[in-house]
């Protein structure tokens, strides 16, 4: 009778799955019936938001409704974290995830960050990669990583190495370099992007690190020198461009990215709709331009190998808030 009463349970439970099963796959064949919300951390015109609205641009006109971006900042982005964390599991509200929402400002702002940053989100694909590059005022001696390692060892504390602010990327990055490079420099914290370009084209700064896009005209017209860049491969878009890491400093990475993340348990047959169609919109010639002309390097990926990004700048970029004693909270 007990082994009856069994069966007959195993079997409601597995009819329950297989009817859930199927009701999720309706709902991703319907899926959208309406406007979806885009939860972008940064401010308009940023690098992130102008991606952000690259990629929403294509996905509104692939999926027949349109994103609507709602740009959320504060906090080292984990505001934005925190919308897409406690939303409904329904496709409706979509995040464009970034280094900062994901891995720098959770472990910046612990008291202000009310999710787990691999629990609380699914995953879904990357749209776009941010090299950063090591840049140097022209008017230094500097033509290599090399020859600015040698020249900082022999010369502790002498250079002015600029950065965005404190627990910018721009800053956590460079804090990376001189540590793993083993130097003695001077972290000069400006406030914002604008104010440190101008200290590095004045050469009130003689060095930083940042992400291409806000470097690269600047290195065209000649008013910069860019040493090398961040990512564990040549770029896409400067393969002339050496890495930090082939240019004398092994186990170096700093760059950025951007990707599609909704909230924790959102369905799978919804997931894989979604990641179909980010996809085929970074393929298309249009949105692949569109984020290759503001230097970002298209790209897409698995759920799983986007979580194991995430995974690895945690603990790299954790790494660098631990050396330059950051406590925020």
């Amino acid at each position: 009778m007990r082994t009856m009463k069994l069966a007959a349970s195993t079997v409601l439970v597995i009819g329950t799955l297989v009817s859930g099963l199927s009701a999720a796959a309706d709902a991703a064949k319907n899926y959208p019936t309406r406007p979806i919300r885009f939860v972008i951390g940064q401010t308009p015109g940023s690098s992130i938001d102008t991606m952000g609205r690259v990629v929403a641009t294509k996905l509104s006109e692939l999926l027949g409704q349109q994103l609507v971006v709602d740009n959320r900042t504060g906090a080292g982005g984990t505001i934005a974290g925190g919308i897409i964390a406690h939303a409904e599991a329904d496709g409706y509200t979509l995040m464009c995830a970034a280094v900062a929402s994901q891995v720098i400002g959770p472990q910046l702002y612990k008291k202000l960050t009310n999710y787990d940053v691999f629990k609380d989100f699914t995953p879904i694909s990357l749209f776009a990669i941010t090299q950063n590059v090591l840049v140097v005022n022209p008017k230094t001696p500097f033509k290599s990583v090399k020859d600015l390692i040698a020249y900082a060892k022999a010369n502790p504390g002498k250079i002015n190495w600029g950065n965005a602010g404190t627990g910018f990327q721009s800053h956590l990055a460079s804090v990376l370099f001189t540590h793993t490079a083993k130097i003695d420099v001077l972290h000069v914290p400006y406030k914002g992007a604008g104010p440190l370009a101008t200290a590095i084209l004045s050469a009130e700064s003689q060095v930083t690190i940042g992400p291409a896009p806000a470097w690269m005209a600047h290195a065209q017209a000649g008013r910069v020198r860019i040493l090398a860049m961040g990512g564990e491969k040549r770029s896409k878009l400067w393969p002339d461009l050496p890495t930090i890491q082939e240019s004398g400093l092994p186990g170096y990475k700093s760059d950025g990215w951007a990707g599609l993340m909704g909230p924790k348990n959102l369905p799978q047959p919804l997931v894989e709709k979604l990641r179909v169609v980010l996809i085929k919109a970074v393929n298309d010639p249009a949105t692949n331009e569109g984020l290759r002309k503001v230097g970002a390097e298209p790209v897409t990926s698995t759920p799983a190998e986007f979580a194991q990004l995430i995974a690895k700048d945690w603990k790299s970029f954790g790494e660098a808030i631990r050396v330059a004693n950051l406590k925020t909270d």
